[in-house]
């Protein structure tokens, strides 16, 4: 009789809620993937919102001041700007962003007051502008990649690399890991669940790029690698950063996730890295 080796760890969630939760979110993106940017911006815009909620909420529980509207609306700000003008429209939202923050924070108290712990306030409100909505405007900015080809491609080509590292990571984990990558930051981020995260994203991404890209099989190997990588570190920064407030969860929101940031954390950064990368390959594809 076949034995099937038995998991060294446990799975840490309610398989079935989260399942359910993440098809509900896979058909989401699906659909804005059908549709276009049209969709797909006012998707990532509300995902970008409720997580500077939460993460924002938080902070403000652990004991910093943050202007948490100022934030969200900036937040917006940056986002949309890209829809518009791309790179410039973000920078550009992103820097005034930080100078309202700057500001803000100096007359907190009002002008005859000194402001308290104004570096670290400001620091942290920086943080989080990089964090959530800057990467997250990258996101939205996949759908702008290449006007020549139809965008629900690349969404297609980032929402599978991030589905097939996430379940890779996850089965490999908790099968046979055993090796902790980050110990002291976060003890159940294992190397065994790393190398499935790899093996699967970037299986995936060059299934992708050769059947729906037309484009060679390096590129795949290129994509799943940046967003494997990236998406492990953001994990492990939204460890920290919880590990820093004492919480185990960023909210309730998503039944069997957690909060919506606790699925976006590795999301965010890997979309920043696969935009960067996809424009690269079409540049150079171009020339």
């Amino acid at each position: 009789m076949t034995t099937f080796p038995k998991p060294r760890n446990k799975a840490g969630r309610n398989l079935p809620q989260a399942i359910a939760t993440g098809v509900t979110l896979g058909a989401l993106v699906l659909l804005a993937a059908w549709v276009g940017p049209r969709a797909w911006y006012p998707l990532v815009a509300a995902a970008v919102a409720l997580a500077m909620w939460e993460v924002l909420t938080r902070l403000r529980e652990a004991g910093y001041r943050q202007p948490r509207t100022l934030l969200i609306i900036l937040g917006q700000a940056m986002l949309w700007a890209s829809s518009r003008f791309g790179v410039t429209g973000l920078v550009s939202g992103f820097s005034l962003s930080v100078l309202f923050l700057m500001f803000n924070r100096l007359f907190h108290n009002g002008r005859h007051e000194k402001p308290e712990n104004y570096l670290r306030d400001t620091a942290v409100g920086i943080f989080v502008l990089s964090w959530i909505p800057l990467f997250g405007s990258f996101a939205a900015m996949i759908s702008l990649v290449d006007g020549d080809r139809d965008s629900g491609l690349f969404i297609l080509t980032f929402a599978l690399g991030v589905v097939a590292s996430d379940i890779g990571g996850y089965v490999s984990g908790v099968m046979f890991g055993s090796h902790p990558m980050a110990p002291a930051v976060s003890p159940n981020k294992s190397w065994e669940g790393f190398a499935g995260s790899v093996l699967l994203g970037v299986t995936a991404e060059v299934v992708v790029v050769v059947f729906l890209l037309d484009g060679p099989w390096w590129w795949g190997v290129l994509l799943g690698v940046a967003l494997v990588v990236c998406a492990t570190m953001g994990d492990l920064v939204e460890s920290q950063f919880k590990r820093e407030l004492g919480i185990k969860d960023m909210s309730g929101l998503l039944p069997g996730h957690g909060g919506l940031m606790d699925r976006l954390d590795g999301l965010l950064p890997a979309a920043a890295s696969t935009w960067l990368v996809l424009t690269v390959i079409t540049v150079v594809s171009d020339l």
